[in-house]
């Protein structure tokens, strides 16, 4: 038996395993992600606090090394709530974030510098 678990593994096997291994890359992208961002960052733009994403994150970190190690059962919920977790994150916080650090902080109102 391989590190992996995966010798004699059917192509369904093989398949899932590559998904558990993709969904890790987008963890791990969130997760060094949200460290570089500052904390203020996260407050400025209406989200929840950096150490509240950094818990989240991190968590969703371990599970997809587990994921991808394939040492989670392939079916297991945890992945997919991971992988839901860190999506949400960069679809939507990482996003606003960004475009507030690209500003500068500066005093934008609605329709421009006030």
């Amino acid at each position: 038996m391989s590190f992996f678990g995966l010798v004699g593994a059917s192509p369904i096997d093989y398949f899932f395993w590559i998904l558990l291994v993709a969904a890790f890359v987008v963890e791990a992208w969130a997760f060094v992600e949200a460290i570089r961002t500052p904390a203020a960052s996260f407050v400025a733009v209406g989200k929840q606090t950096k150490p509240l994403w950094m818990i989240i994150l991190g968590v969703a970190f371990l599970i997809g090394i587990g994921g991808a190690l394939n040492r989670l059962q392939i079916f297991s919920i945890l992945p997919i709530i991971a992988f839901v977790a860190a999506a949400i994150y960069l679809a939507d916080v990482r996003p606003k974030v960004r475009n507030l650090q690209q500003q500068g902080g500066s005093r934008q109102g609605p329709y421009g510098p006030w």
